[in-house]
């Protein structure tokens, strides 16, 4: 299993790449058009990148994708529909990396976890940006 896209109803709501996964150049998964890009960087020993910046531009996000990467441990994400209903249970272990794109998610750490997390900014504060959600068990 290499890449991974959870798709449900048409929807995407993840973005998986395992940690076993290996590419020859750089390569992005993540369609061109999507508010968070997700891929690997590959170059062999030798190669040097010119110096270089990113252009600013206004852009307009409205949706808030999170990505995270298992640095050690084990942890479960559930991927829940519009509706509440579980659509899958994904066990990530060191290495691997997700992107969480649509729909209700939680987390189970199995064994102590540490993960690095990357989502969109500004930071509005956990009253903001965090919606609980009862889902149906």
């Amino acid at each position: 299993m290499g890449i991974e896209v959870v798709e449900y109803k048409g929807t995407r709501y993840a973005e998986i790449i395992w940690s076993h996964v290996r590419v020859e150049k750089t390569t992005f998964f993540s369609p061109p058009e999507s508010s968070f890009q997700f891929g690997l960087l590959a170059h062999g020993a030798g190669y040097m990148e010119e110096p270089h910046y990113h252009r600013e531009f206004a852009r307009t996000i409205d949706d808030l994708q999170q990505m995270f990467v298992v640095q050690r441990g084990v942890v479960d994400v559930d991927l829940y529909d519009d509706e509440g209903e579980l659509i899958r249970t994904i066990r990530l272990k060191v290495g691997d990396a997700i992107v969480l794109i649509h729909g209700t998610h939680a987390i189970r750490v199995i064994e102590d976890m540490q993960c690095l997390s990357v989502k969109q900014g500004p930071f509005m504060g956990v009253e903001f940006d965090k919606v609980i959600v009862k889902v149906n068990s």
